[in-house]
C-alpha cells in the first residue's frame, strides 16, 4: 500500500488507475480505525478495482471544547488495517497541506444541518462539508464509502454532491455495532468500563421508538418510548431522540402509514463521551 500525504501526489496515483481503466473507491476517515472503518473499507474493495483511504483529523469541524487534541491517532495501525482489507492507497495530509492558507470558502447544507447535530453544534457541518467537499474534489471520480452511524453526515454529503454535481457515487454503508448493540465508534474509547456497560441504553431506546411507530404510534409515543428508557439511567444526559423524516431530517409530523419509512435520531452525553446512533424504521 502507498502512503501519501501531498494532495498532488495523490490526485496524480488516482488518475492514472483511472486512466488504466480502474474503477476507484474512496473511504473518507479520520483515523482511529475500527471495525466499521474495516467494514467500510472491505466493502469499498468489493465493488471497485482500487481503494484509496483518506485520514484526516478535520480542524474545521470541531468546536470550541470539544475533543480535537484528545481525538485518537494512530496512523501506525490505520494504516496496517486498511491495508489488510484491500485499500492500495493511504492518504494522510497534514492541516497545513489541506488548509495552507486560512479558509476563505466554506461549503454549507443549511436545509439539512440546521437542526439535530447542527443545532448543539454550531459550524460542525459546514466543516464537514469542506472537507468533504474538498476530499472529493481532490480523489477525482469515484465511488465514496460513507457509514450510516453518522446519518446526518450521510444525508448531508449525499446533497452537496448532488447540488454540487460532483463525478462521485455515495454509497451509505449499515451500522456496524458490537453484540450488546452499542454502535463502533472512535469516541467509545473514551467510555469508563461502567458507562460501557450502559450505553448499549442507546440501541434499547432505538429499538424502543422503532417498535412504537411500527405499531401505528405517532411520533410523541416514540419519542416518549426512547426517553423512558434513557430516563431510567441517571449517567445519560440525552440531547435528542427523535423520530424524523428519513430524506429531509425534518420531525416526524405523525405517524406512519403501512409501508411508511422514518429514521430515528438520539444524542446523549456519557460522562464525558458523547454518543449518537439512528436507526431506520419502515413500518
Amino acid at each position: 500500500m502507498q502512503v501519501i500525504d501531498r494532495i498532488a501526489t495523490w490526485r496524480k496515483a488516482l488518475e492514472a488507475e483511472r486512466v488504466a481503466g480502474r474503477s476507484v473507491g474512496l473511504v473518507p476517515t479520520m483515523g482511529a480505525l475500527h471495525a466499521g472503518h474495516v467494514a467500510l473499507i472491505g466493502r469499498a474493495a468489493s465493488e471497485c478495482d482500487v481503494v484509496g483511504v483518506t485520514v484526516f483529523v478535520n480542524p474545521l469541524q470541531f468546536g470550541a471544547g470539544e475533543d480535537l487534541a484528545a481525538y485518537p491517532r494512530n496512523l501506525a495501525r490505520d494504516e496496517a488495517l486498511a491495508e489488510a482489507q484491500g485499500a492500495a492507497y493511504l492518504f494522510a495530509p497534514s492541516v497545513q497541506e489541506m488548509y495552507p492558507r486560512p479558509v476563505a470558502t466554506s461549503v454549507a447544507v443549511p436545509a439539512l444541518s440546521a437542526r439535530w447535530e447542527g443545532e448543539g453544534r454550531p459550524g460542525h457541518f459546514e466543516g464537514v462539508a469542506t472537507v468533504v467537499t474538498k476530499l472529493l474534489s481532490q480523489a477525482g471520480p469515484c465511488r465514496a464509502y460513507f457509514g450510516e452511524k453518522d446519518y446526518q453526515q450521510l444525508c448531508v454529503v449525499r446533497r452537496l454532491v448532488g447540488d454540487l454535481d460532483l463525478p462521485v457515487e455515495v454509497v451509505g454503508c449499515a451500522t456496524v455495532r458490537d453484540r450488546d448493540g452499542l454502535a463502533l465508534s472512535s469516541r467509545n474509547a473514551y467510555l469508563t468500563p461502567d458507562e460501557r456497560r450502559v450505553a448499549p441504553l442507546l440501541h434499547r431506546a432505538l429499538d424502543a421508538g422503532a417498535a412504537a411507530l411500527r405499531a401505528g404510534a405517532g411520533p410523541g409515543e416514540a419519542r416518549a418510548a426512547m426517553h423512558a428508557i434513557l430516563g431510567g439511567e441517571p449517567a445519560f444526559t440525552v440531547q435528542y431522540a427523535e423520530p424524523v423524516d428519513p430524506d429531509t431530517l425534518e420531525p416526524l409530523a405523525a405517524a406512519l402509514p403501512i409501508g411508511g419509512t422514518a429514521r430515528l435520531l438520539v444524542a446523549a452525553r456519557l460522562g464525558r463521551t458523547r454518543l449518537i446512533d439512528n436507526m431506520g424504521v419502515t413500518r
